[in-house]
């Protein structure tokens, strides 16, 4: 498979709500010239179905297993001697909120500055419009019901059942448990709670399921204001999407990296221009850097790019080093250390150390 193919794929596992891995096997970077040997993608289908590919051996298997686990980077030795950068990819977290009321105005405005697609429904036009919702990615005017065939609920979507009563929750928490979601809460005083769950039970849903639903919603911190509460909820959801748990206050749970990935770098990646062009991806930092792990760069032999590392006379160096690598071929690993003199000179407030995989493409 091609290298385009193999980014066409990963954004089509991406669009439909899975997680996925790439692993890229590189040879020997002592070798007269480093080449990448191959580049492939598992996805949690492979996962799931304990499928190892015919091509990756158990190790670098076990590897992809715990990177998709944690969300966190890794490079990795081999007992083959090559090297293994193993990157995972998360989908676009979204949030969907049923419910265009007092809440959700202020839990839309904050979801979407922490870094969520913000999907809001309402089946009233003057609850759902996009001056009400700036913030939002999407507005749709609809029956609650009906609106299910048209926001692909999947593991990305963090759902908030907020309507204007007992009867629309009831009905939106009836279809969204029919999806493996990475969050439910519903609102609601923990008698109506109760009602709405031995209801559902009667009706044969599964208690395991049941019982995931956050209700009442959000973390107990006295909320009382609509911003409140909607801090109380968002602050629960970040606290799933982190720590795989919304149970607050538990400093026990293992912390679970969600991976952004810029979505502009892929497509490009999967473009079949042919263009000569390097590619560049931030694969350990040290301290305080403007990007973490996972970053990613396109540079052409021009000098145009997109993405970045962290901009600066740290990423010049490594555009100048890109440019080599365009022209050589193969790849090349480097250090870029921001810390002391280079990064006062260069008026940074980061202090830290990146390592970067630069390969041809």
């Amino acid at each position: 498979m091609t290298n385009e193919n193999i980014y066409k794929n990963l954004m089509g596992s991406l669009n439909a709500g899975k997680k996925a891995v790439l692993v890229t096997a590189m040879g020997s970077p002592y070798s007269g010239k480093p080449e990448i040997s191959d580049k492939i993608l598992v996805d949690e289908d492979h996962v799931y179905q304990n499928k190892l590919p015919f091509n990756m051996n158990e190790m670098i298997f076990q590897s992809v297993l715990e990177v998709l686990k944690t969300g966190d980077i890794d490079y990795v030795e081999g007992p083959d001697k090559k090297s293994y950068l193993i990157e995972p990819y998360f989908p676009e977290t979204r949030l969907i909120v049923f419910g265009g009321g007092h809440i959700a105005k202020p839990l839309v405005e904050f979801g979407a500055k922490v870094g969520f697609s913000v999907t809001v429904i309402d089946d009233r036009p003057m609850f759902a419009n996009e001056q009400r919702f700036p913030d939002a990615e999407k507005v749709i005017c609809e029956d609650f019901i009906k609106s299910f065939d048209s926001i692909n609920l999947n593991s990305s979507a963090f759902v908030v059942i907020v309507t204007r009563g007992h009867r629309h929750d009831i009905d939106c928490l009836r279809q969204v448990l029919k999806y493996n979601t990475a969050y439910v809460g519903m609102i609601g005083s923990r008698r109506r709670v109760k009602s709405v769950k031995e209801q559902l039970l009667s009706e044969g849903y599964s208690s395991e399921k049941i019982e995931k639903v956050n209700a009442p919603i959000g973390i107990r911190i006295g909320a009382i204001t609509p911003e409140e509460i909607a801090i109380s909820i968002i602050a629960q959801i970040i606290s799933c999407k982190r720590l795989d748990s919304p149970n607050h206050g538990d400093t026990s749970l293992a912390k679970q990296n969600w991976p952004e990935y810029d979505r502009e770098v892929l497509l490009e990646l999967g473009n079949t221009d042919n263009s000569k062009k390097a590619v560049v991806t931030v694969i350990s930092t040290k301290g305080s850097t403007p990007r973490k792990s996972g970053a990613k760069m396109i540079v052409w032999p021009d000098g145009r790019t997109i993405g970045s590392i962290g901009g600066g006379c740290s990423e010049g160096e490594v555009i100048r080093t890109a440019l080599d690598v365009i022209r050589d071929g193969g790849y090349k690993i480097q250090r870029v250390d921001m810390t002391g003199d280079i990064a006062e000179e260069d008026g940074m407030v980061c202090g830290g150390i990146m390592q970067v995989l630069i390969e041809s493409y």
